[in-house]
């Protein structure tokens, strides 16, 4: 092994090395050796050999005398944080006590920021831990809360708050017989018609959100033309901020199918009337007005799809289309 260790040594890979394959009761023999070889062989290498293994056994914890190897690997990020999921390094509830006092001891070392764990349900004794070594919730999903803590203490924590805003899409339905497509929605305390439409999707465009919604609720098809307005709002549901697109979309289709389980009524209706209607929401009748300017001055805004230029993912581009 010392050979080993002899042509691995060179600068701070040496010391990643005995970290990765030492343990204290082979560290303290080595410890030994160096030692007689110094009185030995007076050579530099030899001492810095030596002083390499005394920084290495000082740092291993105590518990079980095991060092680097009961650290988390994680993942990386480029704030020089690191993520460990229960996941992809389970372990029982014992051995993660010791793995996690471990593993701060060497993330303190290496001056790593925000440490986070995401923990799925099947590993759900962690939390516990976590909590009582100052760890904080961030967020959570049906199969995983992620937590958080912050180590440096000569820095504030910049750690950003979890998605606060809900996005929301509703719809400006016109045929050709001037008649607009309204609901009204099986759950509301007090029954009004509104636009059709409901919540965004994860990785759905607010476009396709919209068509999808329309589909869902009343059976109609619908392509997408242009974006109308936005409404946004906070202290809504789960104590989130609220965004909702107005959008309008052509029909395909004009044969009602309502979806019985969210709404009550489903109907084509002047669009007089919806502007003159007393159960109909005042922002609802301007959503509508608006569409009814676009129309009249050909004017709208579009989206326009490509791709980010730094994520390389599909984007959606909107601005306003002024008549030429």
């Amino acid at each position: 092994m010392c050979n080993i260790l002899s042509r691995s040594f060179k600068g701070h890979a040496f010391i990643i090395k005995v970290q990765q394959i030492l343990k204290t009761q082979i560290a303290n023999h080595f410890y030994l050796y160096c030692k007689s070889n110094i009185i030995k062989n007076k050579s530099i290498e030899w001492r810095i050999l030596h002083q390499s293994v005394v920084n290495l056994t000082s740092s291993m914890t105590a518990t079980e005398g095991i060092g680097i190897n009961l650290v988390f690997q994680g993942r990386e990020d480029r704030f020089n944080g690191i993520t460990v999921d229960s996941s992809k390094e389970p372990c029982d509830v014992g051995t993660f006590t010791k793995r996690l006092h471990a593993s701060l001891s060497y993330w303190r070392e290496k001056s790593f920021r925000g440490i986070w764990f995401k923990v799925t349900l099947e590993h759900a004794d962690w939390i516990p831990v976590l909590a009582k070594n100052e760890f904080q919730f961030h967020h959570a999903k049906s199969n995983y809360v992620m937590m958080y803590r912050w180590l440096p203490t000569n820095e504030v924590c910049n750690i950003p708050p979890y998605a606060h805003t809900m996005i929301g899409v509703g719809a400006v339905v016109v045929n050709d017989a001037h008649e607009i497509l309204v609901v009204k929605e099986k759950y509301f305390v007090i029954p009004h018609w509104k636009l059709p439409g409901g919540y965004v999707e994860p990785g759905e465009d607010i476009g396709d959100a919209a068509v999808r919604e329309v589909f869902e609720e009343t059976n109609i098809k619908t392509e997408f033309e242009f974006l109308i307005s936005l409404r946004h709002t906070h202290h809504g549901m789960f104590r989130c901020s609220d965004i909702y697109f107005v959008v309008g979309l052509k029909p395909k289709s004009e044969e009602i199918n309502k979806c019985s389980r969210e709404i009550a009524e489903c109907e084509w209706m002047k669009v007089e009337e919806f502007l003159e209607h007393p159960n109909v929401h005042e922002t609802n009748r301007f959503f509508v007005r608006k569409y009814l300017e676009y129309i009249s001055e050909k004017t709208n805004v579009e989206c326009t799809k490509g791709f980010h230029p730094l994520l390389k993912k599909p984007q959606c581009v909107y601005s306003i289309n002024f008549p030429s």
